[in-house]
């Protein structure tokens, strides 16, 4: 009967462990990127645990000369005029979803676009 007691005292400290470092594993890949390219192309990468490997997944998605925003611990949005995918388009890191997709519309819309939608978005961990 005592090794029960033991077996059961061991599974119930993994389990408490297991909850209080589950943030930190998260918090540990807290990396993201979203590449951007021509014509609407995108790619995107989250919850990675370096930039550098958020970077690289995220232009293996993206078809042509990308270029990268990355985002630790926020999310990214790319916004492109609905009616000319090759013209203007927009950007934008912010901590919460909803600010990086107003900003990423606003820009597409400064820079000439006419009828802007998102096209891709991504938030890591925590974003």
């Amino acid at each position: 009967m005592p090794s029960y007691v033991a077996r059961f005292c061991a599974l119930t400290i993994f389990l408490s462990l297991t909850i209080a470092c589950g943030p930190l594993a998260t918090a540990a890949r807290a990396a993201g990127a979203l590449a951007i390219g021509q014509c609407g192309a995108f790619g995107q990468a989250y919850d990675f645990a370096k930039s550098s490997e958020a970077v690289a997944a995220a232009l293996r998605q993206c078809k042509g000369q990308c270029s990268t925003v990355t985002m630790k611990r926020a999310c990214a949005a790319l916004a492109i005029d609905l009616h000319n995918p090759c013209g203007a388009y927009g950007q934008a890191v912010a901590p919460r979803i909803s600010a990086a997709l107003n900003a990423a519309t606003r820009f597409c819309y400064q820079y000439g676009g006419k009828d802007c939608v998102i096209r891709a978005w991504a938030c890591d961990a925590r974003g």
